[in-house]
């Protein structure tokens, strides 16, 4: 870095990847393809402003190895237990089906066999960064089609690792050579375990040694150390940078310092990253690009539709989770992901991806990478579109649901199975549907009422009787289909009373727009259960309190989204309008009647009524003896009962 020529590249693709991120981001573009646009405007191919790319590419794929540790340091190993199914069945059958289908179009094409699997490898790996930055956008990580997509894409980031050790296989040229990359690989599978079962050990003690000393500084240098040294190791012993920057990640997520390393890797690994994708962009040449613009076409229409194909079979059929869902998730990962470009560098460097195939390739992925949020957001129409009929209806009693007062409960998650108890409880007729085929089988075996299929289609509410239903309860978490599924309920039935359930106060608006009676944003549900229990402690009555949020949930919590500092004078005099409560008579009190506590001349409220074991006495006399124990139901205003609670209190001593 001493050479100026050099620090001035490196400085001018800091700026140039600032302004990419800028521009892309305020065009709603990922940010990645801002990256690889702005190294190839500055690229020899470019402006020529960097002219020699191998100068600034050494300290770029620093990005790479910072993005891998990150990978292991994230893998969420509890989620991965609870998506174990669907990362290595759904996963595992996408990587293998389209390096396969890709193999044998690419060696049908003439690529040969080699350059055909590594075109395989490129297209079976999707973004990443990407897929989970947009379902963070739309809030559904946590929405069936976000948790397929996350366990497909943990699968393909554990991919990496035996993709990157296979390249040595594929450019052995004969038997003995080849023989002798499988014992390399073999060596380098024995160092893998060495290296891992060494990390396991040390890495823990290292960074609990360092905690102990309380010094942020030594735990930043020690998160970059780890980071880089585990690479260097990983390299020293036969490996590649990337697979000991994966290992070291993963070591280190089991600890309790996992959190804390991540907070100091994460900004230099931004800086890095971009760099890296801004160094890959300058490979890009936009002159060989429009000369294989055929090409390149055939290269974006394949991937979007082999990719979205693959994924959208696996989950519809072999998942049975249904079309829509397949559509939804398949078109999220159509595109190619950021470690397609460290295979392809890898691959380029061994003389297995040619210089046409690799500026087809750049220019391609580009494509997908900016066409994603688009594809998106047009997924889900598509795939309404697409699913056409109702999906496999599962054994459910149908009299049930022909009911003119039953209620319908669209999901079985852990709000709703609530219910369920509730409404058995007080003998309430009830019908749910849910997309879990494994709950859904769990529930019939309980003799309950509830089917299989996806309740965005219009022939599953009629079959729940939709029609004719008082209420409907929507408590699922895919904030697009709740939407729908409140548009189709209020057409189906427009007197229905319709609940419904969102995680983000962002969705309250639409939901009311589609038709829902009352919505509830766990957002802000956890706001209010603490503004309930804040306003009890002070004394005021449960019935103001009620009023009050009731009131909030009413107005679409819009008083609590609004960046006011004073709280709007109505919603205060609702904690002060007289109203009934229930006041109980604390223990020890002594013996008296309601008379001799003066009670209305003392406190200003009416007693209504005494319950005593659940016996009730209207309109109590002055001479009503009064026990520990008694429930008064009282009249008044919230200063008033506090003021008869002071009282009953200062009676027990």
């Amino acid at each position: 870095m001493s050479d100026p020529h050099v620090l001035g590249e490196f400085l001018l693709l800091i700026a140039m990847a600032a302004v990419g991120v800028a521009v892309f981001e305020r065009l709603g573009l990922p940010a990645i393809a801002g990256f690889l646009v702005m190294g190839a405007l500055v690229g020899p191919a470019g402006l020529g402003w960097v002219s020699d790319p191998e100068r600034v590419r050494g300290l770029a794929e620093l990005g790479v190895v910072f993005l891998l540790f990150e990978i292991g340091l994230e893998l969420p190993l509890e989620r991965l237990r609870r998506l174990w199914r669907h990362a290595l069945l759904a996963g595992g059958l996408q990587v293998a089906v389209t390096v396969g289908l890709v193999t044998l179009a690419g060696s049908a094409l003439g690529l040969g066999v080699r350059g055909a699997l590594v075109m395989g490898g490129l297209v079976a790996m999707s973004s990443t960064a990407l897929v989970m930055r947009l379902l963070a956008d739309r809030g559904e990580v946590d929405a069936p089609q976000g948790q397929l997509a996350v366990g497909i894409l943990l699968f393909q980031d554990i991919c990496i690792v035996p993709l990157l050790l296979s390249i040595p296989v594929l450019t052995a040229r004969d038997a003995g050579a080849a023989r002798d990359a499988a014992f390399a690989v073999a060596r380098s599978v024995v160092a893998l375990g060495i290296f891992f079962l060494v990390a396991r050990f040390v890495l823990p003690a290292l960074l609990d040694r360092a905690a102990r000393l309380r010094s942020r500084d030594l735990f930043s240098l020690l998160a970059f150390l780890i980071v880089v040294g585990s690479a260097a190791i990983a390299e020293w012993i036969g490996l590649t940078l990337a697979v000991g920057a994966f290992l070291g990640g993963l070591v280190v997520s089991a600890t309790p310092y996992a959190h804390q390393l991540f907070a100091e890797v994460l900004p230099l690994r931004g800086v890095l990253l971009g760099l890296f994708f801004t160094a890959v962009g300058m490979l890009f040449d936009p002159a060989a690009a429009v000369h294989h613009a055929a090409p390149v076409l055939a290269y974006v229409t394949g991937t979007v539709v082999l990719k979205a194909l693959v994924v959208a079979l696996i989950v519809a059929v072999v998942l049975r989770q249904g079309l829509r869902l397949g559509v939804v998730t398949g078109l999220a990962l159509a595109q190619t992901g950021e470690f397609s470009f460290v295979l392809a560098a890898a691959a380029a460097a061994a003389g297995l991806l040619d210089d046409w195939l690799m500026q087809i390739f750049v220019a391609g992925s580009v494509v997908t990478l900016v066409a994603t949020p688009f594809l998106v957001s047009v997924a889900p129409r598509l795939a309404d579109w697409l699913a056409g009929g109702a999906d496999r209806l599962g054994r459910a009693p149908a009299q049930r649901s022909s009911r003119m007062d039953h209620t319908v409960l669209i999901g079985l998650g852990l709000g709703n199975r609530q219910l369920v108890r509730v409404l058995q409880a007080l003998d309430i007729p009830w019908v749910a549907v849910d997309a879990n085929a494994l709950s859904v089988r769990e529930a019939i075996a309980r003799d309950e009422p509830v089917i299989y299929g996806d309740a965005t289609r219009r022939p599953i509410l009629e079959r729940l009787g939709v029609p004719h239903a008082l209420r409907v309860v929507v408590a699922i978490s895919d904030p697009m289909a709740t939407r729908r599924v409140v548009r189709l309920v209020r057409q189906l039935n427009p007197n229905a009373t319709i609940l419904a359930r969102t995680r983000y106060v962002m969705d309250v608006d639409a939901l009311y727009d589609a038709g829902a009676s009352a919505v509830l944003a766990e957002e802000f549900e956890s706001a209010l259960g603490l503004l309930t229990q804040t306003l009890r402690s002070t004394g005021i009555p449960e019935g103001a309190v009620a009023r009050f949020t009731d009131q909030l949930r009413e107005e679409g919590y819009e008083p609590m989204r609004t960046p006011q500092v004073r709280l709007d004078p109505w919603l205060v005099e609702l904690l002060e309008q007289i109203s009934t409560e229930w006041v109980e008579v604390p223990d020890g009190l002594a013996p008296t009647t309601l008379g001799e506590l003066r009670v209305r001349p003392r406190t200003g409220v009416n007693v209504l009524a005494v319950d005593r074991g659940g016996h009730t006495t209207p309109n109590p006399e002055a001479d009503f003896a009064l026990r520990a124990g008694d429930r008064l139901l009282v009249f008044g205003g919230s200063g008033a009962v506090e003021q008869l609670r002071a009282l009953l209190q200062a009676q027990a001593g």
